[in-house]
């Protein structure tokens, strides 16, 4: 689970600052082309595949060797051969109906003017010098990653920003109102629209679709209702008025406004109420637990994407042992739970069971050299992936992309330049292929 604040900024600033990065993880005493289009094809059928899935999808992105990105400053992508670069769309809608025309005029987001003249707005899509038309943000953000040759990836978490709601099952009660759904899959459809032709890759909703499956007696995405006919009868008419036709809905629409595009929907590991990342039961069936996950995913949709992505952390381990007196550590070791190969055991599973490989996204970016402060926690996921990368690609894996959850933690400017080098020492290697026998 994350949380993400909301981010408010006034309009002109967010010219210089939007590249803004939101990750972070890593634990060892040492500090540390472009994607081609769209799916696979509708109806596979859940681990029938004798494939090298990661393999394909990495041709398909004009690689052979598995990702390495971040959510990064200008100078931080400049500064080693990233594969991927990652925005986080995280804050509020417009208050009319549909997309603005116009950040100068006649716009607003909870009531705040969009123009540079007021005190900024909540809509991502007014970040920016208010004389360019809307989403400059977004359109800024594909041209500067494709400048440097990097695969532009948006994070799209906006539903509990935007909802109004606390984070979790009361967020999910927005989905029934026809009225923010219907700001909510317009806003959807601009970023889109942005995308347009582009060649990049879209992540919807990380924890939402945990959620879904969370809090429902049953676990069945049919349990939640969501007013989607109402709300959006032109993409999403066909589809049921719960959490199912939603998932389908939106990645229906992905296709048709942004069809180049790869998309993903994200598999967590806490989604059936025990968290696998932190099991410690030797005994416990932890492919059983990911088949669950995946399951429910391929209710809502997951056949019809190209990926999924999964984490490790949204936060430090050392923050979270620091500020919240618990352990977020895994064992680098792997002799005692949890550890890293009980996590690329569940991820595995996973893949398997969907047909489709899966993206380590958001992974913390701490090392043990740093002094476990603000913004300079350790951990130690960026030391272990980066020098273990046969192992990600042996359970299905196709990249590892690191990021913070929040402005607390570490991210690739504070943590001392460790991650920079592990990556400039991963591409001087070789990197890694995909599916390692």
């Amino acid at each position: 689970m994350r949380t993400v604040p909301m981010m408010r900024r006034k309009c002109w600033s967010l010219l210089a600052v939007s590249l803004l990065a939101l990750a972070g993880c890593s634990d060892s005493s040492e500090p540390g082309e472009e994607p081609g289009p769209g799916t696979d094809g509708p109806g596979v059928i859940p681990g029938e595949g004798s494939e090298c899935l990661g393999a394909k999808f990495l041709t398909s992105l004009g690689k052979d060797k598995l990702l390495v990105g971040a959510q990064m400053e200008d100078d931080t992508a400049k500064s080693a051969p990233f594969d991927v670069r990652y925005l986080y769309i995280a804050a509020g809608l417009f208050d009319s109906k549909d997309a603005c025309n116009s950040c100068a005029s006649g716009c607003t987001s909870n009531g705040a003017s969009c123009s540079n003249s007021g005190e900024g707005c909540g809509w991502w899509g007014c970040w920016q010098y208010d004389q360019e038309p809307p989403g400059a943000y977004v359109r800024d953000f594909i041209k500067s990653a494709k400048d440097q040759g990097q695969i532009p990836f948006i994070t799209y978490y906006e539903e509990f920003q935007a909802s109004g709601y606390t984070e979790g099952k009361q967020q999910l009660a927005a989905l029934n109102d026809a009225k923010f759904l219907e700001r909510y899959l317009a806003d959807w459809r601009f970023l889109l629209k942005q995308v347009g032709q582009e060649k990049a890759m879209l992540q919807i909703e990380p924890d939402m679709w945990a959620y879904l499956q969370f809090f429902p007696a049953d676990g069945k995405p049919q349990s939640t209702p969501v007013a989607l006919k109402a709300a959006n009868p032109t993409d999403c008419g066909g589809q049921e008025n719960n959490a199912a036709g939603l998932g389908k809905c939106m990645i229906a629409m992905a296709r048709k406004y942004a069809p180049n595009a790869k998309v993903g929907l994200h598999a967590s590991a806490w989604a059936t109420k025990t968290d696998v990342s932190a099991n410690t039961d030797a005994s416990f069936n932890v492919a059983a637990e990911a088949n669950k996950v995946a399951d429910f995913l391929l209710q809502v949709g997951a056949a019809d994407t190209d990926f999924v992505t999964v984490e490790a952390s949204d936060r430090d381990s050392g923050w979270y042992e620091k500020t919240q007196g618990k352990s977020g550590w895994w064992d680098p070791e792997n002799h005692t739970l949890p550890h890293f190969h009980q996590a690329f055991t569940w991820a595995n599973a996973v893949t398997l069971r969907l047909n489709k490989p899966h993206l380590w996204w958001q992974l913390p970016l701490g090392n043990m050299g740093l002094p476990n402060t603000d913004k300079q926690w350790r951990d130690n996921r960026v030391d272990y992936f980066l020098t273990h990368p046969a192992e990600v690609a042996k359970a299905g894996g196709v990249g590892f992309l690191f990021g913070a959850g929040n402005y607390e933690q570490t991210t690739p400017e504070t943590d001392g330049g460790n991650f920079v080098k592990r990556v400039k020492a991963y591409k001087q290697a070789g990197g890694q292929a995909a599916c390692v026998p």
